[in-house]
């Protein structure tokens, strides 16, 4: 059976592992596929994603586009956010993200972001003892290969436990 914690777990510290966590996320999110987007490396509290220069996250001048910065934006702080948390326990939404837009990216790029276990205790679990819901800001940078800042996004996560979420029948 398929367990993606334990390929998470592995893709850590294994190349070949982050290959396979990488086809199988293109696959679960079909949408992100054509941008290519790549986890280059992933620990317990960092990511570093990759957002290539090629035709598919083009401008009309050649530059990599606004929205390909904000998807992956998206998807670096979301990918670790739920790697962290226990999906069953804890429902995980975007209500918001917000772009800074520094330099045209003109060459592959990376977007990093990082929290800690005090992080995750400060802002999700204390807070979730007394409040229905946490909303999260979530400080994502991306930088080309040559150190340029390209952008920062702040990407604000709605996190709720699952017990508190109201649906319709």
């Amino acid at each position: 059976m398929f367990d993606p914690n334990s390929l998470v777990q592995k893709a850590k510290t294994s190349a070949f592992y982050r290959s396979i966590l990488n086809f199988a996320l293109d696959r679960m999110i079909p949408f992100n596929k054509p941008h290519s987007f790549r986890i280059m490396e992933i620990g317990d509290f960092s990511i570093k994603t990759s957002l290539p220069y090629k035709r598919r996250n083009f401008n009309h001048i050649r530059g990599i586009h606004a929205c390909a910065m904000a998807t992956i934006s998206e998807f670096t702080t979301g990918f670790l956010l739920i790697s962290r948390l226990d999906a069953k326990k804890y429902r995980l939404i975007m209500q918001r993200l917000e772009m800074n837009y520094h330099y045209q990216g003109k060459m592959d790029a990376f977007a990093t972001f990082s929290i800690s276990e005090e992080w995750l205790n400060s802002n999700i679990y204390q807070p979730l003892q007394t409040q229905e819901a946490v909303i999260l800001p979530c400080e994502v940078k991306i930088h080309d290969v040559k150190g340029n800042h390209l952008s920062t996004g702040t990407i604000f996560w709605q996190v709720k436990d699952w017990s508190k979420v109201k649906t319709k029948a």
